[in-house]
């Protein structure tokens, strides 16, 4: 994205570095930050993580609404580009608080402040959910780059502009007060620059048409030898199909090493990939309830229970799970792992089951408000397919959903 900074003279330039920090629109004043949870947090004694750039990318399509903020992270820790989902309570306000509206941001190309909650994923960029925007009142541009030389009017930087991705070359008058971030996250002082550094600095409002253009940073982060980027293991679920619904599936289960959760909804389309064990594609009328199924999606998703989001692949297992309704119900033929259930809820014991708990079963409350398994709760649950031959029969239970409490 092309951005627009106003210019100076050749006889301002050893003016710039005496410029105050409020001149640089990376030290904007601090703004309250409403948490979401009640509290008024001044973001200079911000609790929550955040990250000062531009919008980098934006998507509002049927998956939700998003974006990737590219700049640098307000603490030592935070993002320095991360992809938010935007819900209706992220709150999005200028400096004064009003409520802006996303697409004029957008559409203005306008600098921001974005908050977020700390459970983000480890991918690169990292995701996570906007909680607050803050519209910044000054533009700002920045640099990944090498120190080329230092001198005493300050650095030479060459390298790649961040948002707009062409080649500069800019001396970068430091502030008195800059902020350099070491590797580790420590801080750094300006004596501790030296040429060949890889960096990540962010300057302006103001440049200079010299030779090199000039500018003034307040913030300079020293980058890491370049790695290999982490690919992102995508998350999901090993489960069941207990419900399907017009294009929704409701899959409950274990969740994956990677990432995922134990009960969501999945939006199943066009952009879903379904196939068998044995990879043949199949289509979404294989979807059926009752169905074991492994489900892979993005580890970004609603914040509500159950958890909603878009189904990108599907492997469809060549089994079903057993599947029985019934009422808990006490019995001396159990032990403190084991639940005695009332199949069919009548009077007959020939049918009746006896269900191995154990910390891989997941207890998931249906249409009850409570989880609690106690005798005169009404459950459906999927077992193994192994199953003794007594009278009742015992089995290991895999998903318990309770409808109903005593």
């Amino acid at each position: 994205m092309n951005k627009i900074y106003k210019v100076l003279t050749t006889a301002t330039i050893l003016a710039m570095a005496a410029l105050p920090a409020a001149a640089n629109a990376q030290d904007a004043p601090p703004a309250s930050v409403h948490t979401g949870q009640g509290s008024i947090v001044n973001q200079a004694k911000k609790s929550v993580p955040g990250t000062m750039g531009y919008i980098t990318e934006y998507v509002n399509d049927k998956t939700g609404k998003w974006i990737t903020v590219t700049g640098r992270g307000l603490g030592a820790t935070d993002q320095q580009e991360i992809k938010l989902s935007i819900s209706k309570d992220t709150k999005i306000i200028d400096a004064k608080g009003n409520k802006v509206q996303l697409q004029t941001i957008v559409d203005k190309n306008k600098a921001i402040k974005a908050f977020y909650g700390p459970n983000i994923t480890k991918s690169l960029p990292a995701q996570g959910s906007a909680l607050t925007i803050i519209v910044q009142d000054k533009d700002f541009a920045g640099i990944d780059g090498t120190i080329a030389e230092v001198t005493k009017q300050g650095i030479l930087v060459e390298g790649t502009n961040l948002y707009n991705d062409s080649e500069e070359t800019i001396l970068l008058h430091l502030d008195p007060k800059a902020t350099i971030i070491n590797t580790d996250g420590s801080k750094l002082n300006a004596g501790g620059l030296e040429a060949g550094m890889s960096i990540r600095a962010f300057y302006g409002p103001y440049v200079a048409l010299s030779m090199p253009p000039q500018s003034s940073t307040n913030y300079i982060r020293v980058q890491a030898q370049a790695e290999e980027p982490v690919q992102e293991e995508p998350a999901g679920t090993n489960g069941i199909i207990t419900d399907k619904t017009d294009n929704k599936i409701t899959v409950m289960g274990q969740a994956l090493e990677a990432g995922g959760v134990n009960y969501v909804i999945l939006t199943v389309d066009e952009n879903t990939e379904i196939v068998d064990a044995k990879g043949k594609p199949l289509t979404a009328e294989a979807l059926k309830a009752d169905l074991r199924i492994e489900a892979y999606y993005s580890q970004v998703m609603t914040l509500i229970y159950p958890a909603r989001t878009h189904a990108d692949k599907i492997v469809v297992s060549e089994t079903t799970a057993p599947k029985i309704e019934g009422t808990v119900a006490a019995s001396d033929r159990t032990t403190k792992d084991q639940l005695y259930i009332n199949v069919g809820s009548d009077q007959s014991t020939e049918n009746d089951v006896i269900l191995n708990v154990t910390e891989d079963t997941q207890v998931i409350a249906g249409l009850s408000t409570e989880s609690e398994l106690k005798p005169g709760a009404k459950v459906v649950a999927y077992h193994s397919p192994i199953m003794t031959k007594s009278i009742p029969a015992i089995t290991s239970a895999e998903v318990i959903i309770v409808q109903s409490g005593q």
